[in-house]
């Protein structure tokens, strides 16, 4: 088994697949001082078109190539779910550091696998990275709503409730390949974005879902042109859940909520102050209490350390989804230069957490009762 070292090469990553994702990851690369050595996807006529457009200095035929190029250090998995365990571990077996898109697998057994595979490839000679882009948590203000509840500023911490709100497929003839639980697994609004509500939730809480009960509905029951096909994977999630220390909380996960884009949203309400965060106003973060509230904006000079750092901007000037990304990838980066990742940074382990928390929804949603969360 090879292992990819970066030395005086810098980050020299390749992606593999050329869809909005892979755009994103292609992107924040660049942004970071690195090289996209190459790019796969789906035929090797996409990939050669795709090259340009993200920069890549070559097109692969295939993945398989893509992955055993000894130019190729990092390999960005940017392609349908079903794909990710299969890529992702033949990467890791030829000595990759690897990123992942999430969700990490279609089912919490696949993500344990891979989980420990990167777990093995972390402690073989010279290390290896394996992170998955819950890019949310790289938002100032989401850096600073953790280091208040952990500094204890909203007191002990005893509701939290918030969701994840979309609208592009309210429509019939709205479709997708994340619909098809072939390629994008059994859960899908909960597996594609309500992964991210329930990592944020935990990231900021320093504390962990315990158990779920959860309701799914498929709002259309077919998609797609003329009749449509059937539609078997869930368009909205609401569910209630209790955290490892007594917190109690809800959250709702929809991607048929007209006129909500990407409506990503935190409350936290303690003994002493609420926090409350909305990744479409991603520079505020609201501070509620029983004598006044508060607006805190994102300015590096007042905010804590670690949002601090990631202020990419001067204040005043936008920041936002894109910005997270190419803060995640810098300290992924960061990780394989050094061995050592920085603070927050999501992993595998991450990725397999909320896999079990889709799981357990999904359980949840079919018994109609209360499921605990593995560990």
């Amino acid at each position: 088994m090879r292992v990819s070292q970066v030395t005086g090469g810098g980050y020299r990553a390749a992606v593999i697949g050329a869809g909005f994702m892979g755009r994103v990851h292609s992107r924040a690369i660049r942004a970071g001082g690195g090289r996209v050595v190459g790019v796969a996807a789906s035929t090797p006529e996409r990939a050669r078109e795709a090259a340009g457009p993200l920069g890549a200095e070559r097109a692969f035929d295939d993945a398989a190539a893509l992955i055993e190029d000894d130019e190729v250090d990092v390999v960005h998995v940017c392609t349908p779910n079903h794909l990710h365990a299969p890529l992702t571990l033949a990467a890791l077996d030829a000595g990759r550091h690897v990123v992942c898109e999430k969700p990490l697998a279609t089912d919490a057994a696949v993500a344990a696998r891979m989980a420990a595979a990167a777990d093995e490839a972390a402690k073989a000679d010279g290390g290896r990275v394996a992170s998955v882009p819950f890019v949310y948590r790289f938002h100032p203000m989401v850096r600073e709503a953790r280091a208040q509840v952990a500094a204890g500023a909203v007191g002990r911490v005893h509701l939290a409730h918030g969701g994840y709100l979309q609208d592009w497929l309210l429509r019939p003839d709205d479709d997708n390949w994340r619909v098809d639980p072939d390629l994008g697994g059994p859960t899908r609004a909960f597996g594609d974005i309500g992964s991210h509500f329930c990592d944020l939730l935990e990231f900021v809480l320093g504390d962990r879902i315990a158990a779920v009960s959860a309701q799914t509905t498929t709002t259309l029951p077919r998609r797609g042109p003329g009749e449509g096909a059937p539609v078997t994977t869930e368009d909205l999630v609401v569910l209630q859940f209790r955290t490892e220390a007594g917190v109690i909380g809800t959250g709702v996960v929809s991607q048929v909520s007209a006129g909500r884009k990407n409506r990503l949203h935190l409350e936290v309400s303690g003994s002493e102050h609420s926090l409350a965060f909305d990744q479409e106003q991603p520079e505020l973060l609201w501070k509620g209490g029983r004598e006044r509230n508060e607006v805190i904006m994102r300015a590096p000079e007042v905010l804590s350390p670690d949002a601090s750092r990631l202020a990419r901007v001067p204040s005043g000037h936008p920041q936002g989804y894109q910005e997270c990304f190419d803060a995640f990838v810098a300290d992924t980066a960061e990780a394989v230069a050094t061995g050592t990742a920085p603070d927050g940074l999501p992993v595998f382990a991450d990725g397999l957490r909320a896999a079990r928390i889709a799981d357990a929804v999904l359980a949840s949603a079919r018994s109609g009762g209360w499921e605990e969360v593995a560990r």
